[in-house]
């Protein structure tokens, strides 16, 4: 407010020049001290088409690496040949694998199996051997399944079996042969088994449950033994401790037979004492009919004098004093004077 009113100063120019520098000053210091030593410049104009370039790739890459850790292993895999492919050309048969050394769980047990597993097979045990011998481990090794296709060139196949057929009762309750599920007339049988295995023959003794035209096939060379239950060997055992009561039965017939004919002429004789028995028991039975009661007779008690044999101590001098007691009674009857004694003696005697 220069020239109105007289407020204006000369020095008032200077002051504000001087204060708007010192603010810029301090605005340069602070800025220098926030800046960080990573930190680019910044632009006021428009930026540069690198810097845009280089922001436009990070964000591609970092949806790329979120795609990425999305697919799986496969599709990450094709995605790649598929890429290749087209910035680099080629063709997509050049990528196929080849599947002639591939292996299956069931390839490695078909290698590494074992009819019967020793202890020298278990000595030097690799991932293969281990997964052999845990297949084996869930065998039933009871009875065996078997193969006759090749019975005319004596050339048979045995193999365990599995938890299915243990179920369903093949190889117990039905034939044994792969082909066959006959029921009846089933015959089991022992086998020695030898076969080649990994370059080492081996021996095996195994049972079979086979039908009549299976078990043909099976003795069709040769015969195998029999397996018989116990109960038929248990009976046999019977039979011949029979035999010889048996022996001695039919010689006793024998002696019997000629005993009859001496004994034949002492029949008629047998006979005629029968007939006489006969009746006297005939004059027995009439004598034992009911003819009125029995006469009435007097019963003689026993004499005073014998005594039991089996008497306590206690029943004998119970005994004396009753027969004291009676004499006491026989005096009183005689003497009255004597009656005061007796009601003593008979408390006495009833208190014992």
């Amino acid at each position: 407010m220069h020239g109105h009113g007289g407020y204006d100063s000369d020095f008032s120019d200077d002051e504000q020049g001087g204060g708007s520098s010192k603010k810029r000053k301090k605005t340069v210091e602070d800025e220098l001290l926030l800046t960080k030593p990573f930190q680019k410049e910044k632009y006021g104009k428009v930026a540069h088409k690198q810097v845009a370039a280089d922001l436009l790739d990070r964000e591609e890459a970092r949806n790329r690496r979120f795609h990425l850790i999305a697919m799986d292993a496969y599709q990450r895999h094709t995605k790649f040949v598929n890429d290749y492919i087209l910035y680099y050309g080629g063709k997509r048969e050049d990528f196929k694998r080849l599947g002639e050394n591939d292996k299956t769980d069931l390839d490695v047990i078909r290698e590494n199996h074992r009819f019967l597993w020793n202890e020298e097979d278990e000595a030097d045990m690799t991932w293969e051997k281990r997964l052999a011998k845990k297949y084996y481990d869930k065998l039933f090794k009871e009875y065996c399944i078997a193969d006759l296709s090749r019975y005319k060139e004596n050339k048979f196949g045995f193999r365990w079996r599995i938890e299915k057929e243990v179920i369903s009762g093949k190889g117990q309750f039905f034939c044994g042969n792969k082909c066959c599920d006959e029921k009846e007339g089933l015959k089991s049988w022992e086998v020695n088994f030898g076969y080649t295995e990994h370059g080492e023959k081996r021996n095996a003794l195994v049972k079979l449950r086979l039908c009549q035209e299976c078990s043909f096939k099976l003795n069709f060379h040769h015969r195998r033994k029999e397996i018989k239950s116990t109960k038929k060997r248990s009976k046999t055992k019977t039979e011949s401790d029979e035999s010889p009561h048996k022996n001695s039965r039919s010689s006793s017939s024998e002696e019997a037979s000629q005993g009859k004919d001496e004994g034949h002429s002492s029949s008629k004789r047998s006979e005629d004492s029968r007939n006489r028995n006969a009746g006297e028991e005939d004059s027995a039975s009439d004598s034992e009919l009911w003819k009125g009661p029995l006469p009435e007779t007097d019963e003689k008690s026993q004499p005073i004098g014998v005594l039991p044999a089996c008497m306590s101590v206690r029943e004998l001098d119970a005994l004396e004093r009753a027969a004291m007691w009676v004499m006491g009674i026989e005096r009183a009857v005689m003497e009255p004077s004597l009656q005061p004694d007796i009601w003593s003696f008979c408390c006495c005697c009833c208190c014992f």
